[in-house]
């Protein structure tokens, strides 16, 4: 019976970036940087093996130096690789160079952790996805270590597009959405020129909208597609620049609802070219909630702009990261009294977990990598992953608890709170009629953390120990919280 290889996955993280830094850079006169990779072997027996960029040959991949060079007469069967940067795809090298990846799926490698997704938006994840597609588990290096290979890797990454072939290699081409695909009903009559100035503008595009230079790039970044001898918008292209999108896409789009204290409601639909979306959707809240948090005096103004921006940022998140091969719904912006919920159709892209996304500690790859690029360049997201860190840091800064995410198919549910006591009043009925008045300040108290030990709770609230520790039993009961460890170093962590 075969044996699970056992392995630390961060302490494996580690060395690979430590094998990273001894890559060797190609003599180029072109100035374009070459990336700094690093990969480790972990092999059935628990033997390591390493391997860096241009070790043994200049500009040859780690994957394949350790695989092909260093491993090429050893049969590698269920071995788990990891490497700082995703595997080339399929189309990536010259024909007859195999990819990376197809490499990796020849060796029968059982597992992959990638540290920092392809910088190149139009075949971001694709590697990924290909390993994913042969039955190859795949996981992300943890996001601190990401960022200390994307600092490695900065020139590299800057140059990205600059880098991307013109024409794909004949050979098995990866899609990761049909949106990738030309709309052969539209052109580029069915762009919002306001949009597409606003793009060149804020990207600093030095070429005019309707030149041929403009009409390239867009072309290079998958937003148009050529179809025989003209060249027609690209599905992503339609989303973000189209006047009507929707026409081609009826899963595109905002839906915004209002739910007023009376019981009446008020419905708006944001139908236009996606970058336009965010925007329009806080001036629309602004407009009907000139005060969505309970705050006075001097500070109203900026509680309030802190937590617009922790709106739009989830919006944004919705709109970039939702699976669009979900057809029959929309993404939508729902408010309360009590909170305001932005729901995302499709599950967390794999292998990023809901729990990831739940303890903001979610490694940094995207779903639509080319809608990703454009509202990066428009500053209107984060440059990279779901800006979850800075929705946690946000809603501290406001002194409101914690977002949440949920899972309610066919929906990711990111839940903000527009007061401290909402936390509570939004756990939903049947459990807050278990909750006495003092558990129902103490959830307050915890959903603006993590977690906490009894030792805190006590501290905080201002009770007995013996107090915290029913509270925090009671909340282990009902769900809310999973308890870990024992004695006094138990802690009382979000489920």
């Amino acid at each position: 019976m075969a044996t699970k290889t056992k392995f630390d996955p961060r302490k494996l993280m580690g060395k690979a970036i430590t094998v990273m830094k001894e890559s060797i850079a190609e003599g180029r006169d072109d100035g374009k940087a070459s990336p700094v990779v690093g990969a480790v072997l972990v092999k059935p027996d628990g033997s390591i093996e390493t391997a860096h960029r241009g070790e043994l040959r200049e500009g040859d991949h780690a994957e394949f130096t350790l695989l092909e060079r260093k491993n090429r007469a050893t049969k590698l069967d269920g071995s788990i690789l990891f490497v700082t940067l995703e595997p080339c795809a399929p189309g990536a090298r010259n024909h007859p160079k195999l990819s990376c990846v197809e490499r990796i799926v020849n060796a029968r490698i059982k597992e992959v952790w990638v540290g920092y997704p392809d910088p190149d938006p139009t075949v971001d994840r694709k590697g990924i996805k290909y390993l994913q597609d042969h039955g190859v588990v795949v996981h992300m290096f943890d996001l601190d270590f990401q960022d200390e290979i994307k600092a490695a890797n900065k020139e590299f990454i800057a140059q990205a597009l600059e880098r991307r072939v013109a024409a794909e290699e004949a050979g098995e081409v990866v899609v990761l959405s049909t949106l990738e695909n030309p709309v052969g009903t539209a052109d580029l009559s069915d762009f919002s020129t306001e949009a597409l100035e606003k793009y060149r503008s804020v990207a600093k595009i030095g070429d005019a909208v309707k030149s041929e230079s403009f009409q390239r790039k867009l072309v290079q970044q998958g937003l148009m597609k050529a179809e025989g001898k003209k060249t027609v918008p690209a599905g992503f292209g339609m989303l973000l620049f189209g006047k009507l999108p929707r026409d081609v896409m009826p899963q595109a789009g905002l839906l915004g609802t209002m739910h007023w204290p009376d019981g009446s409601e008020e419905v708006r639909d944001f139908d236009g070219p996606m970058v336009e979306v965010p925007g329009q959707a806080i001036q629309w809240l602004k407009d009907k909630l000139p005060n969505p948090i309970n705050r006075s005096g001097a500070q109203r103004r900026e509680t309030n702009d802190k937590f617009y921006e922790l709106v739009r940022e989830g919006i944004v998140n919705a709109l970039v990261h939702r699976n669009y091969e979900v057809a029959g719904a929309k993404c939508q912006l729902v408010v309360t009294p009590d909170t305001i919920t932005i729901k995302s159709p499709g599950e967390p892209v794999p292998p990023i977990t809901l729990k990831q996304l739940q303890d903001f500690n979610a490694p940094m790859l995207s779903r639509n990598p080319v809608l990703h690029y454009v509202f990066a360049r428009m500053e209107l997201a984060e440059e990279r992953g779901l800006g979850l860190k800075s929705m946690k840091s946000r809603a501290s800064d406001v002194g409101l608890p914690w977002p949440r995410y949920a899972w309610e198919n066919p929906y990711l549910v990111l839940t903000l709170y527009r007061s401290l006591e909402a936390a509570a009043k939004t756990l939903g009925k049947e459990v807050v009629a278990e909750l006495s008045h003092e558990e129902q300040r103490g959830w307050t108290f915890l959903a603006s953390r993590a977690g906490t030990t009894q030792s805190e709770y006590a501290r905080n609230l201002g009770v007995t120990a013996r107090t915290a520790q029913r509270h925090l039993t009671h909340f282990v009961k009902l769900g809310l919280l999973r308890r870990v460890g024992a004695g006094p170093a138990t802690k009382y962590l979000n489920p």
